[in-house]
């Protein structure tokens, strides 16, 4: 209202969109205040319920018709609105500088504020453009609203949307009517259907990776008796819309959705959002989470975890072909991960992350508070796992990541360890007692403790922090919590790219099927199963079909037309050969 630039950084549900909206009403020269906005959905939401209240806004987006974007744009020039929505791209088009200028504009408002930057969970490059209406409309205050930022990304906004002098606001994170909770994931259609079982009135969403893990998750739910509906990029628009409008009229109780969904949506008695898969950062997490329980009601936050999630993610990240992208999404990654095996309080965590100290050690509303995890005594993994991060750095002058600290203690052979001579120290294989999964979660432990470190970058290695160095010297004892158990996480490195350890005889015998199947029907191999999908078959020997739905690449329609025939032949395999036990 005072002209100046603002920064507001409020959570979900926290009322962002009336930093701008009653400014807007309340200006005596009736200006126009621009919102810019990358949902389309978010656009439609809001410009309903004004309107509906009575406030002359609109919007301008792809989804009108070209009649419909000339009525709105001459009405805009005879100034009949006070709020306009608009996508950036659409306000940065040269035909658009003279209708900027034309307009009596008195407020920019940029919703969303986190895709400006580069170090946020939502980078689009179309929103740095958005600085060039300071040179448009130099004089207009620009006000930049997001509901997750971390201080590093608040930096990156201000500099980019070249705010001057904004004053900042900065509202809690907290979100206290929410309760968290991670779950081994172990037959997530099971535990999904466990959890909605006492929940059968209340709305809920299931976020999914994957488009085929939506519809699948969806058709489970319903051959249960729950009203549920995909939703994801790949369905048609029409239907899309429709399954959208069916759950925000609390028509179908469940949305299982990818993370396209909820962006903007202001349904306020979402009761559980569930994460089918591991989120790719916390502020996804956090604000996917915070579609529960707007209207402040109690509402439940569930996360099936499994490290398979985390090595399907790191493979993805591996793909990446800008070496600074690839570094941020890899830390980004790691920190979720943190989180997920985190024996802390998840409040505290959520907070942190954010830069916001929780008052209190007990928040009482996350499983580790509740049902706090055991522990037992670690000082000798802890006294290995130390000693060999000193090894390796006074032989080598140089560290080395996790993985390869892992490999030095299990004793294993790898080229690496041969070029650098690790074999030669003390302590290889002296951790053989533990699985590579097992020294992983010691690592990660140490980490939260503040004994090690991770650095950042594109192969971030592992250092000592001063309090490791002395309690590797006093040999103090030193408590470790145990890890979640994931059932399926021992069966699947964490981070080494395209490496899927399996029965390679029954993996030979499935190619051959699959070569079989592809010859019938004409195609390449890899249009029935790709290799990864195999592999994980030769690892696992699902011998029915029903033991297959977690099989990585197995949708449902491959499952109904080749799983019996796939199945058949790992129980062929089975009944002739021991299964084999993948440890690492």
């Amino acid at each position: 209202m005072a002209g100046k630039d603002t920064f507001a950084l409020l959570p979900t549900g926290g009322g962002k969109s009336l930093c701008f909206q009653l400014p807007a009403l309340v200006r005596a020269d009736r200006a126009l205040t621009v919102v810019v906005s990358p949902l389309i959905a978010l656009m439609k939401d809001q410009v309903d319920q004004l309107q509906a209240a009575g406030v002359a806004a609109t919007f301008l987006n792809s989804s009108l018709s070209s009649a419909e974007a000339r009525s709105r744009m001459a009405g805009l020039h005879r100034g009949e609105f006070r709020l306009l929505y608009v996508a950036p791209e659409r306000l940065m088009l040269p035909e658009w500088q003279q209708n900027l200028t034309g307009w009596n504009i008195g407020a920019l408002a940029i919703d969303e504020a986190h895709c400006v930057s580069e170090w946020g969970h939502d980078f689009r490059p179309e929103f740095r453009q958005i600085a060039q209406l300071r040179d448009i409309l130099p004089e207009v205050p620009i006000m930049a609203l997001t509901a997750t930022a971390t201080e590093r990304v608040r930096a990156d906004i201000i500099k980019h949307l070249r705010l001057r002098e904004p004053q900042v606001f900065v509202a809690s994170f907290n979100r206290p009517n929410l309760t968290y909770k991670v779950l081994p994931k172990d037959g997530p259609a099971r535990q999904i259907t466990d959890f909605v079982k006492s929940r059968k009135q209340d709305s809920g969403i299931v976020y999914c990776a994957t488009r085929a893990t939506t519809e699948r998750t969806a058709e489970a739910l319903v051959a249960r008796g729950f009203s549920a509906l995909p939703y994801h990029a790949g369905l048609p628009a029409a239907v899309r819309s429709e399954n959208q409008e069916l759950f925000l009229r609390d028509e179908v109780s469940i949305i299982c959705a990818t993370i396209a969904f909820g962006m903007g949506i202001n349904k306020p008695n979402v009761r559980w959002v569930i994460h089918y898969d591991l989120p790719k950062n916390i502020e996804s997490y956090y604000q996917e989470t915070g579609r529960a329980g707007r209207d402040s009601l109690p509402s439940d936050c569930l996360l099936l975890f499994s490290a398979g999630d985390a090595a399907k993610q790191s493979h993805f990240i591996d793909e990446i072909t800008d070496e600074h992208e690839r570094s941020v999404a890899r830390n980004q990654l790691r920190l979720m991960l943190h989180y997920a095996e985190s024996a802390g309080c998840r409040r505290s965590e959520l907070l942190a992350y954010f830069g916001e100290q929780y008052p209190d050690t007990d928040c009482a509303s996350c499983d580790n508070c509740v049902e706090p995890r055991d522990t037992y005594d670690g000082t000798v993994p802890a006294q290995k796992f130390l000693s060999c991060i000193y090894r390796v750095a006074q032989s080598s002058r140089f560290g080395t990541g996790a993985n390869h600290l892992v490999e030095i203690l299990t004793g294993a052979e790898t080229e690496k360890i041969r070029r650098w001579e690790h074999e030669k120290l003390s302590t290889f294989g002296i951790g053989k007692e533990l699985s590579r999964p097992q020294w992983l979660a010691v690592f990660r432990e140490l980490m939260r403790l503040g004994y090690v470190q991770q650095t950042e970058g594109q192969y971030p290695t592992v250092e000592m922090t001063e309090a490791g160095r002395a309690v590797l010297r006093s040999r103090e004892s030193i408590t470790l919590t145990k890890s979640l158990v994931v059932p399926k996480a021992v069966r699947v490195r964490i981070p080494r790219k395209g490496a899927i350890e399996c029965d390679e005889i029954l993996f030979a015998r499935l190619r051959a099927v699959r070569k079989q199947l592809a010859d019938e029907r004409g195609v390449p191999a890899y249009v029935i199963f790709g290799d990864a999908t195999l592999r994980q078959m030769a690892r696992e020997y699902p011998e029915t079909v029903a033991a297959m739905h977690d099989i990585f690449g197995m949708g449902e329609k491959k499952r109904e037309q080749f799983g019996e025939t796939f199945a058949a032949e790992i129980a062929d395999h089975v009944k002739d050969n021991a299964k084999i036990a993948f440890n690492s």
